[in-house]
């Protein structure tokens, strides 16, 4: 049974430090976020086994109107399209805030994806916010919110 998102997200509004300023990810969240690249990073090199190794087992995806409840949902009908379109395009981080407490943390990203997917251009702002949670003692991404618009 996937961990309900609401859970994480109420357990971590109960424990997060008041403020963050924008921009800034909070040191406490700093292993967190380099999960979040870690997967970014096996994504753009093609492979999912890694990205896959980052991701909780009841991991729930949320892109396009789309879900993907668990990892291995993810993995069938996902994974190799997000590694195909990161052949042709270039993600550039234009700003990143997170937070943690806990066996809980976010790390919120916005940016710019440009370059060429199926031959057309793209042009898109996007935004995405992963929560992450501890699972014996290494950071593992519980659920993943893309979200993009044309530029």
């Amino acid at each position: 049974m996937p961990f309900p998102l609401f859970a994480i997200l109420a357990a971590h509004a109960l424990q997060a430090p008041a403020a963050i300023a924008p921009n800034t990810v909070d040191p406490a969240a700093a292993k967190a976020a380099a999960v979040v690249d870690r997967f970014h990073a096996a994504l753009e090199a093609g492979d999912g086994k890694a990205a896959m190794l980052l991701l909780a087992d009841e991991a729930l995806v949320f892109e396009s109107g789309h879900v993907e409840e668990g990892k291995a949902e993810y993995q069938a009908l996902h994974l190799d399209g997000d590694i195909a379109y990161l052949r042709g395009v270039k993600d550039r981080t234009l700003s990143r805030t997170g937070r943690a407490a806990g066996k809980l943390a976010w790390i919120a990203t916005q940016g710019q994806t440009s370059g060429t997917y199926n031959g057309k251009p793209v042009d898109r702002a996007s935004t995405e916010t992963m929560v992450l949670r501890r699972i014996a003692g290494q950071w593992r991404i519980v659920h993943i919110h893309w979200s993009s618009s044309a530029r």
